[in-house]
């Protein structure tokens, strides 16, 4: 099994269904607060990998839900200096286990990278349960927030 490095909002009961799942999955699971992190542009850079701009953010932060920030405007550089102002615009949880790191927490995408075990208790993904997020991807059961 893996040894994950898990960066988090201290709190959030997202990232505490996901940590859950992972354990009971066998990982051993290394939480960090992803608010204290001393985090450059090219090390968040890392864990966004192909994805578009949009999808790097939490769209439950209060700056996304309230259309303040439009990631969907964004360049690389602009986002990721906005990140590194308000970590909350991060989406969470990051997650690296050797050089790998990932984003969010897609079920599908996390059980093809280190394996999830199906008596590791009900679905999660990384959605806010007090903000539901606008986009779902249906093959994978993904909401992205």
């Amino acid at each position: 099994m893996a040894t994950i490095l898990f960066w988090e909002k201290p709190g959030c009961g997202g990232n505490a269904r996901q940590k859950k799942l992972l354990a009971a999955s066998g990982h051993a699971v290394v939480a960090r607060n992803l608010l204290a992190e001393p985090w450059t542009s090219e090390r968040l850079r890392a864990f966004f990998g192909a994805r578009p701009v949009r999808d790097w953010f939490n769209s439950a932060s209060p700056r996304v839900k309230s259309g303040e920030l439009r990631p969907e405007t964004l360049d690389e550089p602009a986002a990721l200096a906005l990140m590194l102002q308000d970590k909350l615009l991060i989406r969470r949880p990051l997650m690296q286990v050797g050089d790998r790191c990932e984003a969010g927490f897609d079920m599908a995408l996390v059980a093809e990278w280190i394996g999830l075990s199906p008596a590791g208790g009900e679905a999660v993904d990384d959605r806010c349960a007090r903000h539901p997020g606008p986009h779902q991807n249906r093959q994978h059961g993904y909401i992205g927030d």
